[in-house]
């Protein structure tokens, strides 16, 4: 299917890995000129190099930390004018709710709920004069299947989700969405490191404990990124634009819900 936005610019967030990276290539096969971004510049420069062989379209790295506003500033000097955003970030580490002190959820709530609004408070603006633009937020599973010791994450996460319902109803007219993706478990280097944490914990085999993972998903599998990106990539395209203020839950089936 040609989704409609070849020549199109996006920035995406957090994309020199995993989801992000996933989401980031399915734009890139799109036909979509790219910004991309993350912590580690070796990491971020091999991705981009991947990114042009494969899909032959303009990539940006740039190199920062989203919470600060320097980096922020970095992202939109690279591309001023967005017509995609796609805002993806780390979440807070597993952690029991009475270690968190306040400095912590600070650092939470600014990661998955404060960043990406500043984000959108930036690009919006343009997308509305231009006619077109798309959002969409990367959030978790957990903002409907709250998870113990993910509690940071959870409420910063239906935070942004319960902020953004409201803006997207805003600027639906001017052909600009704003959706939110929810992954359940996919198969990227953050479940692999978990699941390693889970198998020390427990004495048990790596491989043991992701069949154990897989064997609880309806799907029988962790996702792909690639599967993930595709998802992103579809609400990004000229065909979903009455789509907006959504919560796509990708999880194979592990949300036990008809809603």
């Amino acid at each position: 299917m040609d989704l409609g936005i070849r020549g199109k610019r996006a920035i995406v967030c957090a994309s020199s890995r995993g989801l992000g990276k996933g989401c980031a290539l399915a734009l890139a096969e799109a036909g979509v000129s790219l910004v991309i971004n993350g912590r580690e510049p070796s990491v971020l420069e091999e991705t981009a190099a991947e990114i042009r062989r494969l899909h032959g379209v303009p990539v940006v790295p740039v190199a920062a930390d989203l919470a600060d506003p320097a980096g922020q500033a970095a992202l939109l000097a690279a591309c001023p004018e967005p017509d995609i955003l796609v805002n993806n970030n780390g979440g807070p580490p597993f952690r029991d709710f009475r270690e968190l002190d306040r400095a912590a959820m600070v650092t939470g709530v600014t990661m998955n709920m404060l960043t990406p609004i500043e984000l959108i408070q930036k690009v919006i603006d343009g997308m509305v004069a231009r006619g077109f633009g798309r959002i969409v937020n990367v959030t978790s599973v957990s903002v409907k299947m709250p998870l113990a010791g993910l509690d940071l994450s959870s409420g910063a996460r239906a935070g942004l989700t319960a902020f953004v319902a409201g803006v997207a109803r805003t600027v639906a007219h001017r052909n600009v969405t704003i959706n939110n993706l929810l992954p359940g478990s996919f198969d990227t280097r953050r479940l692999r490191q978990g699941i390693a944490a889970s198998a020390r914990r427990r004495g048990a085999a790596e491989a043991a404990v992701a069949a154990e993972d897989m064997a609880a998903i309806p799907a029988k599998r962790f996702g792909t990124p690639e599967e993930f990106g595709h998802a992103c990539a579809f609400l990004c395209s000229q065909h979903a634009g009455y789509v907006t203020g959504q919560n796509l839950l990708i999880d194979g089936g592990a949300f036990p819900g008809a809603f």
